[in-house]
């Protein structure tokens, strides 16, 4: 049943990105398992990731149950369709259910995606990591597979707000490119420090995050403004410390020691909510 539900939104996908002609590319899909339970740690640059990232999945004949914030299930139809799908909603002030059924996915060999940043970074660096990911690898044994893709911020993204408050809205420009790398597993051992475990996989997904950002075709023209860019690689975008004031950020997330500038300043911290 979940399977025709998927098979259903894939299509729908598929023919969205072909109505945009959306050109999507992936790289390192050798690292996702085939089959077993598997975790993959995803960067987060848009609303329509999933799509990009579950396309690549589909190349290794993996269907995805993503962590996804919970008021998508507000919608009656969405939601029929999302538990269908076997995909996991994520109440950031109630997260203890979340845990349990990714859990759960994953010792039914389910490939779970999570997004440890809890949600889309304004200054588009690897900001605040949550540590569930490390403790589901550490609990469940599955192996975590780090995954970045860019391109897709610029169809549908965050951005500074206008003056009534408002966000960019969707960018409908057709002939975009999406890439979509996937790194090397990592696991967790059962004695690991949960923090620096996670810090280890904010490096992972930086490292990603910019070999796919400094790649020709997604560089901006000289002179001409990119909000969709990150300013330390020559952008527009927000920078970490001017993020700092727009992010939305869980207090208990590890705060980046990964990435540009040095968190070490005490200005240079993520604004902490409950």
């Amino acid at each position: 049943m979940s399977d025709r539900w998927y098979r259903t939104a894939d299509v729908l996908g598929r023919t969205a990105m072909r109505v945009l002609g959306i050109d999507t590319r992936w790289t390192g899909e050798e690292h996702l398992p085939t089959t077993g339970p598997v975790l993959m740690a995803a960067t987060h640059v848009s609303y329509p990731d999933f799509l990009f990232l579950g396309k690549a999945a589909l190349a290794r004949r993996r269907h995805v149950r993503f962590m996804c914030r919970h008021d998508v299930w507000h919608v009656p139809v969405v939601r029929t369709a999302m538990d269908r799908m076997r995909h996991v909603p994520v109440d950031r002030d109630a997260p203890a259910a979340a845990y349990l059924r990714a859990r759960s996915l994953l010792c039914d060999g389910e490939a779970v995606c999570a997004f440890p940043e809890a949600g889309i970074s304004y200054s588009y660096t690897v900001r605040s990591l949550m540590r569930g990911v490390a403790s589901l690898a550490r609990e469940t044994g599955a192996p975590v597979v780090p995954v970045a893709l860019w391109g897709s911020q610029r169809i549908w993204s965050v951005g500074w707000p206008d003056e009534r408050g408002r966000g960019p809205r969707p960018d409908l420009t057709r002939g975009r490119r999406v890439d979509v790398v996937l790194g090397e597993p990592v696991t967790a051992a059962p004695g690991d420090d949960l923090t620096e475990w996670t810090r280890d996989l904010g490096r992972r997904m930086t490292s990603l995050l910019e070999g796919l950002q400094g790649l020709p075709h997604h560089q901006p023209s000289p002179g001409v403004p990119a909000p969709w860019h990150p300013a330390h690689l020559g952008g527009t975008a927000p920078t970490r410390l001017e993020a700092h004031e727009l992010d939305s950020v869980p207090r208990s997330a590890v705060r980046p020691t990964w990435g540009p500038p040095s968190w070490d300043q005490p200005w240079d911290r993520p604004r902490e909510t409950a």
